[in-house]
């Protein structure tokens, strides 16, 4: 699998590897298992990170069944926002790398 253009530019880590697969999967209700497949990491990754994305509410609660907890990308909090900002100049600065070669070629 292709590494994604934010874990090219931040480099390869599992906090990364987590929000990014938030990040590509916004407004999905995820659990924990869930995120650790998509993220591609260890169960101890997840939860040596995990009470930092809480405390920076990255992500929310959406349901509650049982002792499950779903999760989604928060929206609303500024370090989300600044982090789907920094992945749109990334993926703007690609495309325009790609037209450019197009264009010489």
């Amino acid at each position: 699998m292709e590494k994604s253009l934010l874990i090219k530019f931040l480099g390869e880590n599992p906090l990364f590897s987590i929000i990014d697969f938030l990040i590509d999967s916004k407004g999905l209700d995820l659990s924990k298992k869930e995120i650790i497949e998509g993220a591609g990491i260890s169960r101890a990754a997840l939860f040596k990170y995990w009470k930092q994305i809480e405390e920076q509410e990255i992500i929310v609660v959406t349901r509650r069944f049982g002792k499950t907890k779903l999760y989604t990308l928060n929206p609303k909090n500024p370090i989300v926002k600044k982090l789907l900002e920094l992945e749109g100049v990334l993926i703007e600065k690609a495309l325009d790398k790609k037209t450019q070669v197009e264009i010489t070629a």
